[in-house]
């Protein structure tokens, strides 16, 4: 895949809703968090211990994947250099999120309870909700490569929670100008009832206006529900020339039921966003004719723009089909690592304090054995990951990242059309 052009897109300042709690590359599951128990983990030992909560069974199945074998490269990479502090780090302590609180739950507990001082996930963001005074309580760091909630910015995680996926306050705006730029001026909106489709909803739904375009609907369905007939119904009613569809893999069933409305992308523009990118959308919505989706567009954090890390993983894990997410969940193991090497600890409480560092104002980087180097020769570091630049707020977020724009063709295949480099405003 060719590499795609970087643009710079400013974002304007997004308000966290109330409501939000599950972005994606993430959601399902929300609620209010699930107060945590006490568990052992924290303090040092001298070496490096991460584990994962991450989606095994479930909706979001199919980021499981990518994002495990993406950690797991990583952490071969860095024992490969030697390991953190001179140490190896262990293999990879694992549970399943699935799509409910109660599994999450359950294996952020066991994950804890064998001493992990950082866990990777959870990749929807309603699960990371269900969990994260469980981690953060622990004093355990947590990293997430996939949650875009834009509630996670304020949460009062004790400095704990950090994620490597941009806020949908950057996504829904690329979305907004993607939408313009096709030249749609009246777009409905229908989203999931969670925290990553009421997000993403809004931020997309408040760009469009501030662009001059009318928002004719903005919609939300239960996750649960089998029938959109009455979802299709309002669409149609709102006449609209853009359908965004903020959704999992239901969404497949909604976008049937849009097409046999005339509503598909052969009538009017039907856009996703990372709920919806995968190579396998096509096939599930029109199993004998991949064209039914040419000429849909949806954006996503950037995961395979980086051709040169994507062909690597694969290299590593070769059974390896999705790939979204992965570089996000890479930058976060060796954020974590190079924080650790900075702080001279593998105690969470400490080198918490060194992984917004890492990412900005020193002497840039792109790797855990050039970091390292620079590290060991006491100079400041800043790591562009394989997710590009991340320049980490103090909230513990990328303050800059790649949104890319993809698209289906005649044939099925997914293609990145463009990566927009998006930033959040000082």
């Amino acid at each position: 895949m060719n590499r795609a052009r970087v643009h710079t897109v400013i974002v304007a300042a997004l308000s966290a809703c109330a409501l939000l709690a599950a972005g994606c590359g993430g959601g399902g599951g929300g609620g209010e968090p699930a107060p945590a128990p006490p568990a052992p983990a924290g303090g040092s030992d001298g070496t490096l211990k991460l584990g994962y909560v991450l989606p095994q069974t479930g909706q979001l199945a199919y980021l499981g994947p990518p994002q495990i074998q993406a950690a797991r490269y990583a952490g071969s990479l860095i024992n490969q250099a030697g390991g953190v502090l001179g140490q190896p780090m262990p293999e990879l302590v694992g549970g399943d999120e699935s799509d409910q609180a109660a599994v999450a739950q359950q294996s952020a507990d066991r994950v804890l309870a064998s001493g992990v001082d950082a866990l990777i996930g959870a990749a929807a963001s309603g699960q990371s909700l269900a969990i994260i005074d469980r981690v953060t309580g622990a004093k355990v760091v947590q990293c997430s490569g996939s949650n875009t909630a834009p509630n996670f910015t304020d949460y009062q995680d004790q400095g704990f929670y950090f994620r490597t996926a941009p806020s949908d306050a950057l996504q829904g705006p690329v979305l907004a100008n993607t939408i313009i730029s096709d030249g749609r001026s009246n777009v409905a909106i229908v989203a999931r009832a969670d925290d990553y489709g009421v997000g993403l909803a809004k931020a997309t739904s408040q760009a469009l206006q501030e662009a001059g375009a009318t928002v004719a609907l903005n919609e939300t369905y239960d996750p649960q529900t089998q029938n959109f007939d009455a979802t299709v119904q309002a669409v149609q009613g709102a006449r609209p020339d853009a359908v965004v569809v903020i959704a999992f893999e239901e969404g497949t069933q909604l976008i049937q039921g849009l097409i046999e409305a005339g509503l598909g992308p052969d009538a009017v523009g039907v856009y996703g966003a990372d709920g919806l990118r995968s190579e396998e959308l096509p096939g599930l919505v029109a199993p004998n004719d991949p064209a039914v989706l040419a000429g849909m567009k949806g954006t996503a954090p950037a995961s395979a723009a980086n051709a040169e890390f994507i062909a690597n993983l694969k290299k590593f894990a070769p059974d390896l089909v999705e790939v979204q997410f992965a570089p996000q969940v890479f930058d976060c193991v060796n954020i974590i690592a190079l924080a650790a090497e900075v702080a001279g600890t593998d105690d969470p409480a400490v080198f918490k304090n060194e992984m917004v560092g890492v990412t900005k104002g020193g002497t840039k980087c792109g790797s855990f054995t050039e970091c390292r180097k620079l590290v060991a020769g006491g100079q400041d570091i800043d790591y562009d990951g394989a997710s590009g630049p991340l320049e980490f707020t103090p909230a513990g977020e990328p303050g800059t990242a790649s949104i890319e724009i993809y698209s289906y063709n005649e044939q099925g295949d997914l293609v990145t059309l463009d990566t927009v480099q998006a930033t959040a405003p000082q």
